[in-house]
């Protein structure tokens, strides 16, 4: 094993990348949490939460057998992850009832992570392969979930930050779905799952 594939999964690494996402983390909270408190509105909270799992299970996250050490799956993953710490609430939006959005994209998104469990990961990484559950219906759940709830928290908090953060987090994540399964195809368990699961994020779409 090479010296930057021992730092990549190495315990410290983990630790201290943990602890930065905490710090990023408590800032977005501490916004959502006294948006709630004006307005008594829960999808600032739900959205909060939805961050918030991510951020746990990113902390608790089984160790990998196998990591990406290309540096641009790196770039691409820390991007597309600590992007949407950076949505702040609006005062106004520009399709209010999308906050219901919100609450089914954190619904499919706590689903996915329960069926995920430990193997869950941000950069290019095997851990154990989930196929059951969410995982049977599309290969990225978490993902779509992503897609629902950004989607929703930007018509209802809509400023041109958020509209800016909005577009580079959904590019982000795109790129991620190819560079993820361009490592994991390398399994050959992983390709018999995207034969039998042929979809990305939406069910005879992509």
């Amino acid at each position: 094993m090479s010296q930057t594939s021992k730092l990549l999964q190495s315990s410290r690494l983990n630790f201290y990348s943990g602890m930065f996402l905490a710090v990023v983390w408590g800032m977005f909270a501490y916004a959502h949490i006294l948006q709630f408190q004006k307005t008594h509105e829960l999808s600032p909270l739900i959205f909060c939460l939805s961050e918030t799992l991510t951020a746990i299970f990113f902390i608790f996250r089984s160790d990998p057998e196998t990591v990406s050490t290309i540096p641009f799956d790196w770039l691409v993953a820390i991007g597309g992850t600590f992007a949407p710490l950076f949505f702040r609430p609006a005062s106004w939006g520009i399709l209010p009832l999308a906050s219901t959005a919100i609450i089914a994209g954190a619904c499919i998104q706590i689903l996915a992570l329960i069926s995920l469990n430990r193997s869950f990961a941000l950069v290019a990484a095997k851990r154990k392969i989930k196929t059951a559950w969410m995982y049977r219906i599309v290969r990225h759940p978490i993902y779509a979930s992503y897609c629902l709830i950004f989607t929703g928290y930007v018509l209802t908090n809509t400023t041109l930050a958020n509209v800016a953060i909005y577009a580079v987090t959904i590019g982000l994540l795109c790129i991620r779905i190819f560079r993820e399964e361009r490592h994991l195809a390398l399994d050959p368990q992983y390709r018999e799952y995207m034969i039998d699961v042929r979809y990305r994020l939406i069910p005879l779409i992509f």
